[in-house]
């Protein structure tokens, strides 16, 4: 029997669901290793299985305080395991050295990145260790999980040492949101919709002047963002109050399942115009609920997506708004959209993925 650990301090996060997903079918199917799972001290998720156990780490991810990178290692070492398995690479302290395997989920960091509130000095300064951390998280690890091919080829183009160890797991949707739908209190009627968060690679300022561009033909639509109010969504509320259609756009911030739920049953296109995605989620999740979905030609999420969307340069405002126009006035297209989505999201299976992983693990344990 091996000792896995797994750093599953991202859990919590939006970024998390594949970590808690890869926990929850382990469990299921390993039979043969145990496991020791490290949390961030707020997080209190508990293992069904015996063979589980938790451990809390209370070191920052992705920091380069050399004390933390020190500590952080030391207890990795005290733990030992026979594999750590890093659920986001750069989250490997540099003076760890035992046998490891990493899931990088992209390589956006490396290019789409800004300064946010931080003075433009420190944000190079903070590049540069973190670019630092992600070339050592790659060079040491053994195998390295990727969610798409897309993603595959940009690591091993960015990296070429890492040839033959990078692997594809694609992650899954979530099945329909189970909760009885609850219209939002200042819910439109006639609504296009984006969910997430408002990083500047999700170039939702082009999607704010497409919108304009649609409001021509569309007078009474609104465009719907629903997520949390996080430093870079206040800094695009800011900026779309400048804009002609301010009026006609909403920021709902976080909403419950329930709402969530009625916005994707009743907006007549889930727009995505992402300029760099690993895989996509949010795009699928739309999918299982019936919505059809308007999405960038970007990157991975033609891969991801299939037939099962209807694409755009997400560079080229015009035909982003054409696109769109394109499956809100075209109830043909929107049957259609509907139907191929649906079978889109069941080709993605988080078992699978967790099998997968599974494999890759066994494949790098000491024998």
């Amino acid at each position: 029997m091996s000792h896995i650990v797994i750093d599953a301090r991202i859990r919590r996060a939006s970024t998390g669901r594949p970590v808690d997903r890869l926990l929850a079918y382990l469990q299921e199917l390993d039979a043969s290793n145990k496991y020791t799972v490290l949390l961030s001290p707020k997080d209190d998720w508990k293992p069904k299985n015996r063979k589980f156990k938790t451990v809390v780490c209370r070191y920052k991810m992705f920091s380069f305080n050399p004390l933390r990178q020190i500590a952080y290692a030391t207890q990795l070492y005290r733990l030992k395991p026979d594999l750590v398995h890093f659920t986001m690479t750069g989250q490997q302290p540099l003076f760890y050295f035992g046998r490891q395997t990493t899931f990088t989920h992209d390589l956006t960091m490396l290019k789409y990145v800004r300064a946010g509130r931080l003075p433009l000095w420190l944000h190079q300064i903070r590049m540069i260790e973190y670019r630092l951390l992600l070339w050592q998280s790659h060079f040491k690890a053994k195998a390295i999980l990727v969610p798409t091919e897309y993603v595959k080829l940009a690591v091993t183009k960015h990296y070429i040492f890492t040839g033959r160890k990078v692997f594809v797991t694609p992650e899954a949707s979530e099945p329909p949101i189970p909760d009885a739908e609850q219209r939002p209190a200042e819910a439109p009627e006639k609504f296009i919709l984006y969910v997430g968060s408002a990083f500047p690679h999700k170039n939702l300022e082009r999607l704010v002047l497409a919108f304009q561009i649609l409001l021509e033909q569309h007078s009474d639509l609104k465009l719907v963002f629903a997520g949390k109010r996080e430093y870079h969504a206040k800094k695009l509320k800011r900026w779309v109050k400048k804009q002609s259609c301010a009026e006609n756009v909403i920021f709902t911030g976080f909403v419950p399942d329930a709402e969530l739920k009625w916005l994707y049953l009743h907006a007549a296109a889930y727009v995505f115009p992402s300029l760099s995605e690993g895989f996509g989620l949010p795009g699928l999740e739309a999918m299982v609920h019936g919505c059809p979905v308007v999405s960038s030609d970007g990157t991975c999420l033609p891969e991801v997506y299939g037939n099962g969307a209807h694409y755009f340069d997400p560079k080229k405002v015009e035909d982003m708004a054409q696109k769109i126009d394109e499956v809100i006035s075209k109830s043909n297209l929107r049957e259609s959209l509907i139907k191929k989505g649906y079978e889109q999201t069941k080709k993605y299976s988080w078992k699978r993925m967790t099998e997968q992983t599974l494999e890759i693990f066994q494949s790098v344990l000491p024998k």
